[in-house]
């Protein structure tokens, strides 16, 4: 009796879910099949995954994942076209959806990448952050997901603002991405109990009660159980809000300019004496496709766009109508090992989200009603 190849079995469950999900927009399975024989020779040893986009087949950190043996099954969804908001995604099959309620988006601008991946149709995929784009929709789907320092890996962004990152099942697999396209990667695991401090606000940001609930008991579990130890004070930043939009658009003002000093000032002095900040990845929760209204799902992720620094999202737990939420760390510049090793202690600490069968029996003709609660 044969079984079938990793390859083969991740194409077999975009074939029968992705209709429900829309996460690709793109599939090559004929390529990923040709790939595999000769990649199943090289370190990643044939493991497939997902790109972001249909450009993410050309990124710097895809041929390096190539390179050391993995192969592309296909690209995934982004924002489509006629909104401000990127936390939505339009696939091959109609806008994406979010795999813990069709009714809600999964976040983006990463959407099908955090989609193929809490869905199990691939382990691992790549995204871009430059505002949130890979820690938002990891929040809002379940999974893990990091965004490196800004400048550690190439980025096409000419804003300086955007950095690669990764979506993955857990921090674990997320090593095996920076593992490949990091040079000189060696894992450093964390000691315990690791100094931090929690930020609810980050003195500006509004947060739904719920899902600060659920991420405040989330770190009391990781102080309860000695991962963290918490210190006490804060992490006041000015609102980077104005200031990441005037950056963006090319056209920063001296006010955009000071901000962007005084929190990079701010922050520096914090990972000084302390090596892991921890918040809440999002203020709110996924929202319906038709948009957030006046909420910014980015406040609690920008700020560290703009100052580089490396941050993560955890799965910490459900609201009560059962939409994941995530925990954000936070980590001094150039210290995204350290961050992949405290992640991975944090997230041993809390398993939040069922096992992966669940997902097997999911209709695609009607995702809402078949997703674990």
């Amino acid at each position: 009796m044969t079984h079938a190849s990793a390859v083969a079995r991740s194409l077999d469950r975009i074939a029968r879910l992705d209709p429900g999900l829309s996460a690709f927009i793109e599939v090559w399975p004929e390529e990923a099949l040709a790939r595999e024989p000769a990649a199943r020779t090289l370190p990643l040893a044939g493991l497939p995954f997902a790109v972001k986009g249909r450009s993410g087949i050309r990124s710097y950190v895809a041929r390096r994942l190539i390179a050391a043996g993995g192969v592309p099954v296909g690209a995934t969804s982004v924002p489509g076209p006629g909104t401000a908001w990127q936390t939505w995604g339009q696939g091959a099959h109609g806008r994406t959806v979010n795999p813990w309620r069709a009714d809600r988006t999964p976040g983006g601008s990463s959407a099908g990448s955090a989609v193929a991946v809490a869905a199990g149709l691939v382990e691992l995929a790549t995204g871009s952050d430059g505002a949130g784009s890979v820690r938002i929709p990891a929040a809002w789907c379940g999974v893990f997901g990091l965004k490196t320092t800004n400048g550690l890996l190439p980025s096409p962004d000419r804003s300086g603002l955007a950095a690669a990152g990764v979506l993955a099942r857990s921090a674990a697999r997320a090593e095996t991405y920076l593992r490949h396209v990091l040079d000189g990667y060696e894992p450093r695991m964390a000691q315990l109990p690791v100094p931090a401090l929690y930020s609810e606000d980050l003195g500006y940001a509004q947060v739904d009660p719920e899902v600060a609930a659920v991420v405040r008991g989330a770190v009391e579990r990781l102080a309860a159980s000695g991962v963290v130890r918490l210190g006490s004070g804060g992490c006041e930043l000015l609102d980077p809000g104005q200031a990441w939009q005037e950056i963006r658009g090319g056209a920063p003002s001296p006010s955009a300019a000071a901000v962007r000093a005084e929190n990079d000032r701010r922050l520096d002095a914090f990972f000084v004496r302390t090596p892991l900040l921890l918040t809440p990845a999002t203020p709110n929760r996924p929202h319906g496709h038709e948009g957030p209204g006046e909420v910014y799902s980015t406040a609690s992720t920008w700020a560290f766009n703009l100052s580089g620094h490396p941050a993560a999202s955890v799965p910490a737990g459900f609201t009560s109508d059962g939409c994941p939420v995530g925990l954000q760390l936070v980590a001094g510049r150039g210290a995204d090992v350290s961050l992949l090793g405290m992640a991975r202690v944090v997230e041993d600490a809390l398993p939040t989200v069922p096992p992966w069968t669940p997902w097997t029996h999911i209709s695609p003709k009607n995702p809402a009603t078949s997703w674990p609660r």
